[in-house]
């Protein structure tokens, strides 16, 4: 009896362990499928604008061909000059962000929960925040002279107001009501805290983030005019200065991808702390 009672078994579990292997290709091909379509749009521009310069129906001299943009970039990249410049840019990117998010998550928080702080700091910070961020430059050359401070503080008041803005209003549009339930249940403040303030404003704090790290990138470009002797943004002026289009370009998306690199990272990083939505986040 134990041979014929033994045989379904056996061909049940043969059947059902490959079926494991197209569950994981069926999960990854997805996120492929979505990789590869963001790259459709991109491709398609630069193989059409290849095409256009190699037909002789555009010049390609203001804006090269992605041949000599690719060409540019490698050059660079041999040279160890890209990697230099990257690093710099991403360097500076990295403190100012660990700097500009902190406070404002910090400030952000406080000016939420303390009604008469925020009615004595919120309307000079954002009167603030309309300043550009080329008018910070002059004075923290003053302030802190024309080495890595100013650069980093300035990519820290461009990630700061986001943030700011971000986590205060995420925290003062929590529903009253589930402070109420918490209230009811007695649970403590720092239970509070816990089980229904920072589910609450966790997705909106992500979002604020992702923002800050956005014009963080922005302002590194400003921060760069300041003395700088690498990094992207002194490509860009240096491609300028020597009419050079294609170093121009080539620093254009150098920056695009490390800002996509860091904005992927920024979202693994933080996917953990909102796993527990049932949103549709992983379309972003």
């Amino acid at each position: 009896m134990t041979g014929p009672a033994a045989a379904p078994a056996a061909n049940a579990a043969s059947n059902l362990a490959p079926s494991a292997a197209p569950r994981a290709g069926r999960a990854v091909s997805p996120r492929l499928g979505r990789a590869g379509l963001g790259l459709l749009l991109p491709l398609a521009l630069a193989l059409g604008w290849e095409a256009a310069v190699r037909a002789g129906l555009a010049q390609g001299r203001l804006l090269p061909p992605p041949s000599r943009i690719a060409a540019t970039l490698w050059e660079l990249a041999r040279s160890g000059d890209l990697w230099m410049h990257v690093s710099a840019t991403l360097v500076r990117v990295g403190l100012g962000f660990a700097l500009g998010a902190a406070a404002g998550i910090v400030a952000g928080a406080l000016t939420a929960t303390l009604p008469d702080l925020r009615r004595l700091v919120d309307p000079s910070l954002q009167a603030l925040r309309a300043v550009p961020s080329l008018a910070w430059v002059p004075l923290f050359i003053l302030w802190f002279g024309i080495l890595e401070t100013p650069k980093v503080m300035l990519i820290a008041v461009g990630v700061f107001f986001p943030v700011y803005v971000g986590v205060a209003g995420a925290i003062a549009s929590v529903d009253r009501k589930l402070v109420e339930v918490g209230r009811i249940f007695r649970l403590s403040r720092a239970a509070q805290v816990r089980r229904i303030l920072l589910p609450a404003v966790l997705p909106a704090t992500v979002t604020a983030l992702r923002t800050g790290l956005g014009l963080g990138f922005l302002f590194v470009v400003a921060a760069e005019l300041m003395g700088a002797s690498e990094g992207l943004g002194y490509l860009l002026i240096d491609g300028q200065q020597f009419s050079k289009p294609e170093q121009i370009l080539a620093a254009i998306i150098a920056f695009a991808v490390a800002g996509k690199l860091a904005d992927a990272l920024l979202v693994a990083l933080t996917t953990p702390l909102v796993r527990w939505q049932d949103t549709a986040r992983d379309a972003l």
